[in-house]
């Protein structure tokens, strides 16, 4: 068969004979190099849902621990709805955006009580679980139905912007629709081979056409790829709009009592590190002198300081400690030896404490 095939611009139809023969090559090079033992490959719309959410943001290398720490304690979609949420947490601990647990969480009592304890499998059903967007219910669809879905994460939008030289920051609206257009087209309709296009075409973003150093001769899409056609690869994805990154400085308050035990409390759902426990975090001693009724908190240790940075600002955690007898605390506080806790705690907060004194 022909494995050569004139490009349509991108805001019109593509041929058919087009997107059999993209999903036709990728198809081959999947079977004999793509990844066929990740660990939640072949193990349906629960595991692969839990694997999308953890993904987000996330390389697989870190994932694959996390996941199987995960799926050993919450096996089915009821033992994760019917767990605690600190239980949840702490099995999300370290991986980041720990609003995805807790939207894992809610999304999971959804299904017990609107699907009877299983995944959906209609597009908008999945949609309207918490935390489920287009690019997740079209894995879940076709990785864990294997039904029709379309997938649209890092890995796709990077294929298909250089296959098909698609410019200018893909973040914008404009460049969304156009990619989701592309990736819809070339999909293939059948349940079987929607799934195996999807996982290919996300492993060749990520074993082949990666953002640095891609081996573009070991690509099977490599003779039609415009940008490489162009010699033009590096300029593919365009770049988004670089906005820069507040910077803050947070005092993160050790207190300890004549026991030896640190004070930890629960952080609202809302804001960073949501659902998690840390000691008290603020501004400054002062504003923590306050809060707490602390009346010698500005004599506190200073021990040494973290740079973290978030999604969008970054932050200088400074670690002092103080001795105290009580502390005037919410009912989310507990106190307890670190060693003993169980507790989800943020990683800069475990390496922050961890610290040598400077």
């Amino acid at each position: 068969m022909e494995k050569s095939f004139p490009h349509e611009p991108v805001s019109q139809r593509l041929p058919e004979s087009m997107s059999h023969v993209f999903s036709m090559l990728l198809r081959e090079w999947h079977l004999r190099y793509g990844r066929h033992d990740l660990p939640w490959q072949n193990r349906g719309p629960y595991a692969t849902w839990i694997s999308e959410i953890m993904l987000q943001q996330t390389q697989v290398t870190v994932v694959i621990p996390y996941f199987n720490r995960f799926m050993d304690s919450f096996p089915t979609v009821e033992a994760l709805a019917l767990a605690s949420e600190d239980e949840v947490l702490l099995h999300w601990a370290g991986l980041g955006y720990y609003s995805r647990a807790r939207n894992l969480h809610f999304a999971a009592k959804q299904i017990c009580q609107l699907y009877n304890g299983k995944v959906p499998y209609q597009f908008e059903q999945l949609l309207s679980l918490r935390g489920v967007g287009r690019s997740t219910a079209g894995a879940i669809l076709s990785l864990g139905h294997k039904r029709f879905g379309v997938i649209q994460d890092g890995n796709v939008r990077r294929v298909l912007s250089r296959f098909f030289a698609v410019a200018g920051d893909l973040t914008t609206v404009a460049k969304q629709n156009e990619l989701w257009d592309l990736a819809t087209q070339l999909t293939p309709r059948k349940g079987q081979d929607a799934m195996i296009h999807s996982q290919a075409i996300m492993d060749l973003g990520a074993l082949i056409c990666s953002k640095i150093k891609p081996r573009c001769p070991k690509c099977p899409l490599a003779k039609d790829c415009l940008a490489l056609r162009h010699d033009t690869i590096e300029k593919f994805p365009g770049p988004k709009v670089k906005r820069l990154k507040r910077q803050e400085t947070w005092i993160v308050l050790e207190l300890k009592n004549t026991k030896g035990e640190i004070y930890f409390e629960k952080r609202s759902d809302k804001g960073i590190w949501g659902g998690l426990y840390a000691p008290p975090i603020g501004a400054n001693l002062k504003e923590l002198k306050e809060r707490y009724f602390i009346d010698h908190a500005l004599k506190a240790e200073y021990r040494s300081k973290l740079k973290h940075a978030f999604s969008h600002f970054a932050v200088t955690l400074e670690h002092f400690v103080l001795n105290v007898n009580s502390v005037s605390s919410n009912k989310n506080g507990i106190w307890t030896q670190i060693d003993n806790f169980n507790k989800g705690l943020p990683s800069p907060i475990i390496k922050l404490l961890n610290r040598t004194p400077e």
